[in-house]
C-alpha cells in the first residue's frame, strides 16, 4: 500500500480545471448512465472556512440515521438476489460502483495478508498501527474532494453536499456540546471529524506509542512498575501490556466508524466526480476493501454499521475480493453479490 498513491498527487497538480474531453465518462448502457445520489435540499449555512462555527467537540462525534432500509436477512431462506437487493432500496439505475466492471482493484492478491497481525506484535499495537495507516490512506482521497478549483470551490461543498449522507437512506449528524444532533454539510462534518481523529491519535494518553511502527511501546508507567504490583492487578484489556488505556478499543472503534462514514460518502456522492474522472476508482476500491477487511477482522465495525455500503460488500464477497473465512465475507449476503455480478455480465 505504500506506493498506492504515487499517482494521486501528480493528478492533483494542474488538474483542478476540467477541460472538455479530458475526463472519462462511464459507459452508457441500455438502462442509462448510472446516477449519482440526489442531494437532499435542506437549509444549511455555507462555510468558506476550515473551522466551522459550532460549539467544541464532544467525546462522541456523531449519530447515524438509517432511513428505509429493510432487514436483508428477513425471509433469507427463500429470498433470491433480487429480493435482497430490493430491501436495500437502491436508486435505479444502480450507482456505478455497484457495477462489477467498476469495482476492480489496482492490486491483486489476498488483502487478508495485510490485515493479519504478526505473532510478535501485541494486539493493541497492531490496532493502533492500523488506525494510523487507514487514516492516512483515507485522507489522500479526502484531499481530492477538498482541493480548491480555479473558481475557489471544492468538489464537496455545502451546495453539492448540504448534509453528510451516504445516499438517500443514510445520513449522519454531529453532536454539539449539549449532545444534540446537528446536521452539517459534508465538507464541515468531514473537516471536524478529521480534527477529532487527529486529536485522538496525537493524544499520548490514548496512543502512547510511535504509530509509525508496530513494535512494543516503551511506556515508563509500565516498565517502571514493580512486577509484584502488576501481578496483583487482575483487570486486563487489549493493549494494557503496551500502555494503552482501558478505553483504547472503544476509541479506535469510534475512529473506524467515522472513517467508514467518510468512505461511504465518497462512494455515494463522489465516485464518478472526481474519482472515476481522475482514474482513481481502482485506488479507492483497493483502500476501501482493505479497510473493511481490517475493520471486520479486528471487530472495529459491527455488521449493522456496514449498511450504507452493504451492496458493495456483497459484491466483493461474491467476486472473491473478500476470501471465505474472513469476517467481511461472513457479513455479506452472497445472493445479492452474485446477482450484482450477473447484472454486470461477469458471473
Amino acid at each position: 500500500m505504500s506506493n498506492l498513491f504515487s499517482g494521486i498527487n501528480a493528478r492533483l497538480r494542474g488538474t483542478s480545471t476540467k477541460a472538455p474531453g479530458q475526463t472519462k465518462s462511464p459507459v452508457t448502457t441500455s438502462s442509462g448512465q448510472p446516477n449519482s445520489p440526489t442531494n437532499l435540499s435542506q437549509g444549511s449555512q455555507s462555510s468558506t472556512s476550515l473551522a466551522p462555527k459550532i460549539p467544541p467537540l464532544p467525546s462522541s462525534p456523531s449519530l447515524a440515521q438509517n432511513i428505509g432500509m429493510d432487514d436483508p436477512n428477513a425471509g433469507a431462506a427463500g429470498a433470491n438476489g433480487d429480493d435482497v437487493l430490493n430491501t436495500y432500496h437502491l436508486p435505479r439505475p444502480l450507482p456505478l460502483w455497484l457495477n462489477a466492471q467498476y469495482a476492480k482493484h489496482i492490486v491483486k492478491g489476498n488483502f487478508m495478508t495485510l490485515s493479519a497481525r504478526p505473532k510478535t506484535v501485541e494486539q493493541g499495537e497492531w490496532i493502533a498501527h492500523q488506525v494510523v495507516e487507514h487514516y492516512r490512506n483515507l485522507w489522500n482521497f479526502v484531499r481530492v474532494i477538498h482541493e480548491k478549483e480555479d473558481d475557489g470551490n471544492t468538489i464537496c461543498n455545502p451546495q453539492t453536499c448540504p448534509r453528510m449522507s451516504a445516499g438517500a437512506n443514510h445520513s449522519f449528524t454531529w453532536l454539539n456540546y449539549k449532545r444534540e444532533p446537528v446536521e452539517l454539510p459534508a465538507y464541515e462534518y468531514i473537516t471536524l471529524m478529521q480534527r477529532w481523529i487527529s486529536g485522538k491519535i496525537d493524544d499520548t494518553n490514548i496512543f502512547p506509542t510511535d504509530t509509525n511502527g508496530v513494535s512494543y511501546a516503551h511506556n515508563p508507567s509500565i516498565t517502571t512498575t514493580p512486577l509484584s504490583q502488576l501481578s496483583g492487578d487482575d483487570k486486563d484489556w487489549v493493549g494494557k501490556s503496551s500502555g494503552f488505556p482501558e478505553n483504547f478499543v472503544e476509541v479506535c472503534q469510534t475512529i473506524f466508524r467515522q472513517m467508514f462514514r467518510v468512505y461511504a460518502h465518497l462512494y455515494w456522492a463522489h465516485f464518478i466526480d472526481p474519482f472515476y474522472h481522475l482514474n482513481l476508482e481502482k485506488q479507492l476500491n483497493s483502500c476501501f476493501s482493505h479497510f473493511v477487511l481490517t475493520a471486520c477482522a479486528l471487530d472495529m465495525l459491527k455488521p449493522q454499521e456496514l449498511e450504507p455500503m452493504q451492496p458493495l460488500i456483497d459484491l466483493w464477497a461474491a467476486n472473491g475480493t473478500f476470501p471465505p473465512g474472513s469476517k467481511a465475507y461472513d457479513y455479506a449476503n452472497h445472493k445479492a453479490g452474485e446477482r450484482l455480478m450477473q447484472l454486470a455480465n461477469v458471473a
